[in-house]
């Protein structure tokens, strides 16, 4: 609130957009209009506005007496629902040898525009009036504006030294930026951190991405920021508890720990018989299909939530869920095709740390996975608000007959085959190529797919170095 002496400065303040005098004790509409048009901030200045009760217009004290009534009947402004976005304000009496003056210090709103018994009113200069349309269309623009994700905002509790500082400086800038870049970058960690909203320079403390990124401990500050893996006896939860276990930390330490977990405590493979002599092994479920789904689970879900990924395993299916429903552009009607991002900064930096790749293809890659696998379909439940689940069914032997099973060998390795040359349109690393696939196994996903392909439908970038960190692969023109 401002300060006794600052008052008196004010009430001869050439800031009229500012300030708004008045001796009127009873005129509620006039008071409301007031508070409604410093809330809407139409100069764009960023200042509070005040409403001075007991000040005549040239800026002298009237000398009336402000009562408790009259303090209450003010504050009551704010709440009685009558100006909608509520306004932020407080009021304060203060008194002089002159007389008493009521001040009403308001905020300007970050809901632009604000609305007084549905009306738009803004100050123009010393002036009020009603918003024109046009005026009206600045400040819905200007809300926009300010209306940024929940992992872009302060998180006021912590410190810089709340961040893995040293893992940002030798792991993570180097990813998202050049060597010569970074050489040439003499600012401090805070502004460089601020550059890529990890940091908050107005507040001098991480963003809430930079917590659930590279947050020493995230879970202090967000309560339901782990994942929570169960493994349920039986086909539903009324099965014994098998197994359980939390995964928790930044992104950056939990993300491979969880590939490892899935790969380890959930994948399973088992002989399948192709012909009298062969056998084909046939795992319950794709690796790269649960991956998918556990690494969009982690860019898309609502940190607000206290309710954690549920990663649940029953005896023939596997639940994930995760807090806070389909996002922005994103429908049931229209989803997959049309995707959106609740946390933009925290998908940019899976994006940089390759967990993802933001081509809006997840769903489609993990139903033809699951159907390369001999899985039936994932089905995605979309119509929740509140959280996003979706359950992905074990192989069965049923699912894996002989023409299947033929069928399965030769059309995998071939659509395989041309998703390389497709997405090899632009020059890849053979990480990207296999991140794109959703597979693991470097040498023999190399062995397998790539080397088959080298001289005759892909071209090494560099040749003479066939094993160079560098080396992209890039499709020949037909």
């Amino acid at each position: 609130m401002i300060a006794k002496e600052e008052v008196l400065d004010l009430l001869k303040s050439t800031e009229s957009y500012r300030v708004e005098r008045t001796t009127s004790t009873g005129n509620m509409d006039k008071f409301c209009e007031a508070i409604c048009a410093f809330a809407n901030d139409m100069p764009a200045s960023r200042k509070n506005g005040y409403l001075i009760i007991g000040a005549k217009d040239d800026g002298s004290i009237a000398g009336m007496k402000v009562d408790d009534a009259l303090l209450k009947k003010i504050a009551g402004i704010r709440s009685d629902g009558n100006i909608l976005p509520l306004p932020t304000m407080s009021v304060e009496r203060f008194t002089y040898p002159e007389g008493d003056l009521l001040v009403a210090e308001v905020r300007p709103s970050d809901l632009p525009p604000v609305r007084y018994r549905g009306r738009v009113f803004i100050r123009i200069g010393p002036r009020r009036d009603i918003a024109t349309e046009a005026e009206e269309r600045i400040l819905a623009e200007r809300r926009c504006s300010f209306m940024a994700t929940f992992d872009a905002t302060p998180c006021l509790s912590a410190k810089l030294e709340d961040l893995d500082v040293n893992y940002i400086k030798s792991n993570y800038l180097p990813m998202a930026f050049d060597e010569e870049a970074l050489a040439n970058d003499k600012r401090d960690i805070k502004e460089q951190l601020a550059s890529i909203h990890l940091y908050d320079r107005d507040n001098d403390c991480p963003t809430y991405a930079g917590i659930i990124l590279f947050g020493k401990n995230p879970k202090y500050f967000l309560l339901g920021d782990y994942v929570q893996f169960v493994r349920f006896a039986e086909k539903d939860k009324g099965g014994d508890i098998l197994n359980e276990r939390q995964f928790a930390g930044p992104l950056y330490r939990m993300l491979p720990t969880l590939e490892s977990f899935v790969r380890d405590g959930i994948i399973t493979q088992r002989p399948v018989p192709e012909t009298l002599f062969r056998e084909r092994t046939v795992w319950n479920y794709p690796e790269g299909a649960i991956r998918e789904l556990l690494m969009n689970a982690c860019m898309h879900r609502d940190y607000q939530s206290n309710m954690p990924i549920r990663l649940y395993q029953f005896d023939d299916y596997i639940e994930v869920m995760n807090a806070g429903g389909l996002y922005g552009e994103a429908r049931p009607e229209n989803f997959p095709s049309v995707n959106d991002y609740r946390n933009p900064l925290v998908a940019e930096a899976m994006r940089v740390m390759k967990y993802v790749n933001k081509f809006n293809r997840g769903v489609t890659r993990v139903q033809e996975m699951l159907k390369e696998n001999g899985n039936p379909p994932a089905e995605f439940d979309v119509n929740t608000i509140t959280a996003f689940r979706v359950n992905v069914y074990a192989t069965k032997e049923s699912d894996l007959s002989d023409s299947h099973k033929s069928a399965y060998k030769s059309d995998t390795s071939q659509s395989i085959e041309e998703k390389i040359v497709e997405f090899c349109k632009e020059p890849r690393t053979l990480a990207e190529i296999m991140a794109y696939l959703g597979y693991k196994d470097k040498t023999k996903f190399k062995r397998k797919y790539i080397n088959p392909l080298l001289n005759n439908r892909l071209t090494m970038s560099i040749p003479e170095k066939p094993n160079s960190r560098s080396q992209k692969y890039f499709a020949q023109s037909e």
